[in-house]
C-alpha cells in the first residue's frame, strides 16, 4: 500500500534566522530519519511568527524566494531525499506575504503560497495578501502525491480547501500559528470530510507565543467498507509540547474512498453559487 507520511515539525524557534536554519535543518534530519516523505513547518517559521510593530522592521525581516535561508532548505530536501515546506515572511512590493516554498525530494521548487486569508484585524494588517490558490505533483518514494498548502486563518473559509480540492489535492498542509481549540478543530476536520482530503496541520508549541500545540491531522475517510457507520477521521493529534509528528496517510485507501463516495465534487451545483464570488 501506498503510504505517505507527513513530519509535523511541532517546534520552538530560535532568536534569530540563523538559529531558525539551525534548529529546522535539524529537525529535517530526524524527520527523515523517522521515514517521513515531507516535513512541514509552522506558520511564518524564519521569524517565529514573532511580528515586529513597525512596518520599517517588518520590511527589513523580509527574505526573499532565493534567500540562502529558503536554498539552504532547498539543498537539504536533496541530500535527505526528503521534500520540506519552508514558511517564511517574504520580500514582496509593497509589504511582506506570509508564505511556504514546498521543495520536493530532489530539491525542485513544486510551488511557492502566500497566504491569501491574511489576519487583516491583526498583526498581519501589514501583509500582502495572496492571490491564488495552488497544487503541485510532489514526486515521493511511493509515487506522485497531489499536494496542497493554506495557511491558517486559510482554514476558517470552506472556499480554500474547496478550491484546492477541485484543482485535484489529495493532501493539504496547514502551517499553522494560533491557538488550536475545539471549533477550530472542528473546521480542519470538516474540511477534511466534506473534500474527501487529508489535512496536516503544523502549529507551534505552548509558549510560542500565545499557540498551544495540537498539531493535527485528518485522513479524511468517513466511511470504510465493513465498518458499521462514520468514523473519526483524525488519524494523528499531538499535545501542547514541542515534538516531531508523523502522520501516516494510506493514499491507495483515500483514493478508492474518492472513487466510490459522494462528498466533494460528485454533486456540485456552481452555476447555483454565483453569490459566493460577489464582493
Amino acid at each position: 500500500m501506498s503510504k505517505f507520511r507527513v513530519a509535523l515539525l511541532q517546534l520552538f524557534p530560535g532568536s534569530d534566522l540563523d538559529e531558525n536554519l539551525r534548529i529546522g535543518a535539524e529537525a529535517c534530519e530526524k524527520a527523515k530519519s523517522m521515514g517521513a516523505d515531507i516535513a512541514v513547518f509552522p506558520e511564518m517559521w524564519s521569524i517565529g511568527y514573532a511580528f515586529p510593530e513597525s512596518v520599517d522592521e517588518l520590511k527589513a525581516k523580509a527574505i526573499g524566494k532565493d534567500d540562502g535561508f529558503v536554498t539552504a532548505f532547498a539543498s537539504l530536501a536533496k541530500r535527505l531525499d526528503m521534500a520540506i515546506a519552508v514558511t517564511y515572511l517574504e520580500k514582496y512590493d509593497p509589504l511582506p506575504r506570509n508564505t511556504v516554498t514546498v521543495f520536493d525530494r530532489f530539491g525542485n521548487e513544486v510551488f511557492t503560497y502566500a497566504k491569501v486569508h491574511t489576519c487583516v484585524f491583526d498583526a498581519e494588517k501589514n501583509l500582502t495578501p495572496g492571490d491564488d490558490f495552488f497544487v503541485g505533483e510532489l514526486d515521493t518514494a511511493v509515487g506522485a502525491v497531489h499536494l496542497g498548502a493554506m495557511i491558517c486563518y486559510d482554514r476558517e473559509f470552506p472556499e480554500s480547501a474547496r478550491i484546492l480540492m477541485l484543482k485535484g489535492a489529495e493532501i493539504i498542509i496547514v502551517p499553522n500559528a494560533c491557538p488550536m481549540e475545539i471549533n477550530r478543530l472542528s473546521q480542519l476536520r470538516g474540511r477534511a470530510f466534506e473534500n474527501m482530503a487529508g489535512i496536516a496541520t503544523v502549529n507551534y508549541p505552548k509558549g510560542q507565543p500565545d499557540c498551544n500545540g495540537h498539531s493535527t491531522a485528518f485522513d479524511g475517510i468517513a466511511y470504510k467498507p465493513g465498518e458499521h457507520g462514520s468514523r473519526d477521521t483524525l488519524i494523528i493529534e499531538a499535545g501542547e509540547e514541542e515534538g516531531i509528528y508523523l502522520a501516516t496517510f494510506d493514499l491507495d485507501e483515500l483514493r478508492r474512498y474518492r472513487e466510490r463516495e459522494v462528498h466533494g465534487n460528485k454533486y456540485r451545483r456552481p452555476t447555483r453559487y454565483g453569490l459566493l464570488t460577489r464582493e
